[in-house]
């Protein structure tokens, strides 16, 4: 076939495109900007168009094809011809379904966890030996890519529930139809397009209305609202609540000790990890991998790229990178990073960047969120508002929404940078939280040029 990709350039798409040609099929792309590190792979590939912007006369009669990403507009040029000569256009979360028709279909959803726990899976089954595809918001470690397409039996998905494109307003998850879902939980996000919590929720009761008949239901239990939607809905479904699996902390470090089993030390931390390692085990047990094998497996996982991912560690100061953005992924990754070193200072900075977070009326569902932390920051760009066409947000109203009068916000980046290197890292623990890069910080970079500072030479 030859397929033509719209807006290619992003995280799922330029691994779409890459993975498309793997499979032998010619493979075309547009998009108005193309960053790293999708860039150097597109144009390894041989897929990095040419020039930036859109071209409609690449849109030609013999493209079998289009496959429409979440950032081309719906007036977009090359689209509306594509629809002027009849091509058939998909969104990615379409395209992935038609190649998935004939496999069992296993999708994780909700509102936070998504990658890391569809990350644990994906790991599992390739320690396993279980051939599988599989799309991931990330980049995991022993995976080439974020996509791929073949004739195996399973696919493992991550579902968002943001919407497919600007011409398919359903949200991704919902093309999928799983024959098991895990539900992490329901925090109401992505208010630009759910403008109410109710209009939120409302699409995980869709997904379940969806499912495959006599689908798996993995959900939270602890979610008092997900719970209510798995008790009301009439829809054809098996479901099972999930609480975390037994565990003990140790010197830093979190120690599964389920009954029964082996004792195993795993690289991974937090209430919230054992939480998504218990429903990745539950999903897993629906292909035939017992809890030994799991556990056994699991305990080498090391997460998923920015996804509590450790940037340094000594035994005075350690540092991670976290994709936490919404009020509950901060809230959760600030407490599993205070309750590994409860002894540890703990400087948290979370950057607002989304549409949500960067929304007044939005900011109070803040509250508490960074309380752990001895120090608490908030970054966010001044110029990414204007991006985004929203008004000026003040630190007063950002300290509000925090429920923080002591919260120290900052616009600037190297205002930032100069705030954290003034800071004392003997016995301290850093937490960069952000969906974006803190206007521009090379982070990997910056947290080496912090350290501990030698007590001798202090005196």
């Amino acid at each position: 076939m030859r397929i033509h990709l719209i807006a290619t350039g992003g995280a799922v798409m330029h691994n779409l495109a890459l993975a498309i040609q793997k499979n032998g099929h010619q493979v075309s792309g547009s998009d108005d900007e193309i960053y790293n590190p999708a860039k150097d792979r597109l144009a390894a590939a041989g897929l990095l168009p040419p020039a930036f912007g859109w071209f409609p006369e690449k849109i030609t009669p013999n493209i079998d094809l289009v496959i429409l990403g979440m950032h081309a507009r719906a007036d977009n040029p090359e689209l509306a011809r594509a629809q002027e000569l009849g091509i058939k256009v998909n969104s990615f979360p379409e395209f992935i379904f038609e190649q998935s028709k004939n496999k069992t279909r296993i999708v994780v959803a909700g509102s936070h966890g998504k990658t890391t726990t569809t990350a644990m899976i994906m790991h599992v089954l390739r320690i396993s030996n279980i051939t599988f595809d599989y799309l991931v918001g990330s980049q995991i470690e022993g995976f080439d890519l974020m996509v791929q397409l073949s004739d195996a039996p399973v696919i493992v998905i991550e579902g968002d529930e943001y919407l497919s494109s600007a011409i398919d307003r359903r949200p991704k998850f919902l093309h999928y139809r799983p024959h098991v879902t895990i539900v992490t939980g329901v925090a109401w996000d992505h208010i630009n397009v759910f403008p109410t919590y109710e209009n939120y929720k409302q699409q995980f009761e869709l997904l379940l209305e969806n499912l495959a008949p006599g689908g798996k239901v993995i959900f939270y239990k602890k979610d008092q609202d997900l719970h209510e939607i798995v008790e009301r809905s009439t829809a054809d479904i098996r479901p099972e609540p999930y609480g975390g699996l037994r565990h003990q902390v140790q010197d830093g470090k979190f120690r599964i000790e389920e009954p029964g089993h082996e004792a195993r030390e795993m690289q991974v931390f937090g209430e919230h990890n054992m939480a998504n390692l218990h429903a990745a085990q539950l999903a897993c047990l629906e292909l035939g991998i017992s809890k030994e094998k799991f556990l056994q497996a699991a305990a080498s996982f090391q997460g998923a790229s920015r996804r509590l991912q450790n940037l340094t560690d000594s035994e005075s100061f350690s540092a991670w990178l976290d994709f936490a953005h919404a009020p509950s992924k901060a809230k959760a990754t600030v407490q599993a990073v205070k309750k590994l070193h409860p002894a540890r200072r703990l400087v948290a900075c979370l950057e607002l960047h989304t549409f949500s977070s960067l929304n007044k009326n939005f900011l109070p569902h803040y509250a508490g969120a960074l309380a752990p932390a001895n120090t608490a920051i908030v970054f966010y760009s001044p110029h990414t508002l204007e991006m985004k066409k929203m008004p000026p947000v003040s630190a007063e109203e950002i300290r509000l929404g925090f429920n923080r009068p002591d919260l120290e916000v900052f616009t600037e980046r190297a205002d930032l940078e100069v705030f954290l290197k003034k800071q004392n890292w003997e016995n301290a623990n850093l937490l960069l939280m952000s969906s974006g890069n803190f206007g521009g910080m090379e982070v990997v970079k910056f947290v080496k040029e912090l350290k501990a500072p030698d007590p001798e030479v202090q005196g």
